[in-house]
Formats: structure tokens, sequence, C-alpha cells
């Protein structure tokens, strides 16, 4: 058994698959969904994931055998986890601040190297 206090752990995921692997995207947020009980934890969506953060997106998106998608979002931002979505990604699809879901930030690189620098590991 781990003796280690997770209430004092970080934790960083890199989401980026969005409906092109929805497999993947789910698996990101169980485990930050998961993670978000116990431990300060941040998701970086990048690439094809920033699609999931436009208002509606994800409603009704569901993995075969997992949970819904929205429903693990809601999850893990109930329990204080925080998603940064890349700035360029925004950008490029043409989005900005307005078009996210409630409570999702634009954050960069900067960001989440400093929350790196500050103790959180990289959950793959």
């Amino acid at each position: 058994m781990c003796d280690l206090d997770l209430s004092t752990q970080k934790f960083l995921l890199n989401c980026q698959y969005g409906t092109d692997n929805l497999e993947r995207a789910t698996i990101a947020f169980i485990l930050a969904s998961t993670a978000s009980k116990t431990c300060e934890t941040a998701v970086f969506i990048s690439s094809n994931a920033t699609a999931l953060c436009v208002r509606g997106a994800v409603d009704g998106l569901v993995a075969e055998g997992y949970e819904p998608l929205a429903d693990l979002i809601a999850q893990y931002q109930g329990n204080g986890g925080q998603i940064w979505v890349c700035p360029v990604c925004v950008k490029a699809k043409g989005l900005t601040q307005d078009d996210l879901l409630p409570g999702i930030e634009v954050a960069g690189a900067p960001r989440t190297m400093a929350y790196l620098a500050s103790g959180a590991r990289l959950l793959a």
C-alpha cells in the first residue's frame, strides 16, 4: 500500500483527442475525474480535443461501454478540476472564449509549464 498523501499531489493530463478518438478522450477524463477527487488536477486540451470544449459539443457523446463524456467533464469540474485549452488551437479553429464551456480557460504552454514546475506530475 502506498503511504503517499494524495491530497498534496498535483496532476496534469494532456488531452488531444476529440471525436476522432472518443474512447481516448473519454479515458483522459476518467483519469482526470478520478485524480481530481483527491488531488489538484488540470487538463490541457489541444489539437482535436479543442472541439470538445465548445458549448454543447459533448452532449450525447458516449464511447461504447463508457460513461457519457459530458458527465465525466461535469464530475471533473465539480471536483474542482481545471481545464485549459491551447490558445493556438482555439484561434486555429476560429473559436473565442465565449464559444467554450463555462469554467474552461484559454491558457497555453507558459501556464502548463509553470504547473509542472510547481510539482505537478504528468499523467498520460
